[in-house]
């Protein structure tokens, strides 16, 4: 067996230990030290409460309605923000005209957008992957621009000498590369702050479905593990869509990148 092999199963040894150790904590002070399921279901109430969402297959229309909501708001992040980003980055002009727009738009809280969503779009996907898209965009924006002003001056001039002169050519060529690094970081980050949002934009009346808006009726309900396991769900859900995002990135656009690994 290799080193390699050996580190990757002691790594998965620790965190399946990790999570155990977790587990069996929460347990015990769910029973022993709580002892009240409306404030800390169990682990064993949350299992169960979780078979029977399965059962009722509520789960995976609610699964399904929350991706979408995501996915949305996402893609239009991506298209809108990263075209911005590089224009920003590239062009001094376009900088000082949007630069003051950005800064007093992007301080304004995601969740302020809820009552214009609802107006614009109703309670429709549409109206919940806008706030999505207010969340996840502005670290796409910013990401991609420091990208940009980032890109070492000897790369454009080196590119000019070599017959790459027109602007579009240098950014595909030359900028765009070099700034990969940081757009996919603001993509991450955007990820997280997007799904953030899409939970909040649920619970508070943007969808009437979804993993968000279970949260909230079945907290109505005092149905305390059901919520939970709802809270699981997009954790794990979280997780999985990052580890995905960086294996891709990590294992495909940024292989060159390999960097210092304890």
């Amino acid at each position: 067996m290799s080193k390699d092999s050996t580190k990757r199963i002691s790594g998965r040894g620790i965190e399946l230990l990790s999570l155990a150790i977790t587990i069996i904590v929460w347990q015990l002070v769910a029973d022993y030290i709580v002892a009240n399921p409306f404030k800390l279901p169990s682990f064993t109430d949350v299992l169960f409460a979780f078979f029977k969402t399965i059962e009722s297959g509520a789960l995976f229309t609610d699964l399904a309605i929350s991706l979408l909501h995501f996915g949305i708001g996402i893609v239009s992040a991506l298209v809108i923000g990263i075209p911005i980003g590089i224009s920003m980055g590239w062009f001094k002009t376009v900088n000082r005209a949007l630069d003051p727009i950005i800064e007093i738009i992007r301080p304004i809280p995601p969740l302020a957008w809820i009552p214009f969503a609802i107006i614009w779009f109703g309670l429709t996907h549409i109206s919940a992957g806008f706030v999505v898209f207010v969340g996840a965009v502005f670290p796409i924006i910013i990401n991609t621009f420091d990208g940009f002003k980032s890109v070492p001056k000897v790369y454009v001039e080196a590119a000019k000498v070599l017959g790459c002169m027109k602007s579009g050519s240098l950014i595909r060529h030359v900028a765009f590369p070099s700034a990969l690094p940081s757009i996919a970081a603001g993509i991450r980050i955007a990820m997280g702050v997007g799904w953030m949002c899409l939970v909040a934009a649920e619970m508070f009346g943007v969808s009437s479905s979804g993993l968000g808006y279970k949260i909230w009726w079945h907290y109505y309900l005092h149905q305390m593990d059901f919520v939970l396991v709802y809270m699981l769900i997009l954790g794990f859900l979280g997780l999985l869509i990052d580890r995905m995002f960086r294996w891709y990135v990590d294992g495909r656009l940024l292989k060159w990148r390999e960097g210092v690994v304890v």
